[in-house]
């Protein structure tokens, strides 16, 4: 499942070149982001860890480009980022790119499938074809029988659920997850973690998942962890091939 804009599996889905994000606070500069080149290549889960104010969060908010770095740049689906003004940046991330966030996102007066539905009303998909790909996506992940409960009527893992079907109902490339089970007991972020290896193994999605839980840390075909704003190791799973690595 591939809207085919950019499927190069030689390339890397997003590319990091001597990143830098430099705060000034108090007269004092915090490198949140310093000197952090590296690659993420296609239908991978790959993880970013590190401990809070590793600066995991910053460095996934540049690659959103939600925040502009310093210095260095970012490629994200073949455009350079840096290049990119905020409305190009504002819709490679409506057009190309899934979120799914720790505290879900959900809109607590609207519905499973509303809230599903809602970026898809933002790129004014005609309403037939929007509610075939919000009901495509909550059978995906189990919840056609939940599409008419708000929020409150939910579980957490079922409101995560939702939020994963919100983002494979956009068809993306790429999903960028931040602590996606972060607010789940161990045995409910399984299941999440379950479902987002399958929306790698199934869907040909790239995942990109930012944590501190040891479940995704172990599950990842790639983890690159930082520390103070570096990256300091990258580790790979026996077994997952990476281009240019032996």
């Amino acid at each position: 499942m591939s809207n085919g804009q950019y499927s190069s599996s030689l390339e890397p889905v997003i590319s990091m070149s001597h990143l830098h994000r430099i705060y000034h606070l108090a007269g004092e500069d915090i490198h949140a982001v310093n000197d952090v080149t590296l690659d993420i290549w296609p239908q991978q889960m790959s993880a970013i860890v590190g401990r809070s104010g590793s600066g995991k969060t910053t460095l996934l908010n540049l690659i959103a480009g939600l925040d502009e770095p310093t210095e260095g740049e970012v490629w994200v689906l073949g455009r350079n980022l840096t290049q990119m003004n905020e409305r190009q940046r504002l819709d490679l991330r409506l057009k190309q790119l899934g979120f799914i966030f720790q505290s879900f996102g959900l809109m607590p007066l609207l519905t499973a499938r509303e809230n599903v539905g809602v970026p898809l009303r933002m790129r004014s998909f005609a309403p037939g074809e929007r509610e075939d790909r919000v009901m495509e996506a909550l059978d995906w992940v189990g919840l056609a029988d939940r599409a008419h409960h708000r929020p409150y009527e939910l579980s957490g893992g079922e409101q995560q659920r939702v939020a994963i079907a919100r983002a494979l109902a956009e068809d993306p490339e790429l999903v960028l997850a931040d602590e996606p089970t972060g607010q789940l007991d161990t045995r409910t972020g399984r299941r999440i973690l379950d479902l987002l290896r399958r929306l790698v193994e199934e869907r040909g999605v790239t995942l990109l998942i930012v944590t501190h839980d040891p479940q995704v840390m172990a599950e990842a075909d790639i983890v690159h962890e930082l520390r103070d704003g570096a990256l300091v190791e990258t580790r790979i799973k026996e077994g997952v091939e990476v281009p240019g690595v032996a």
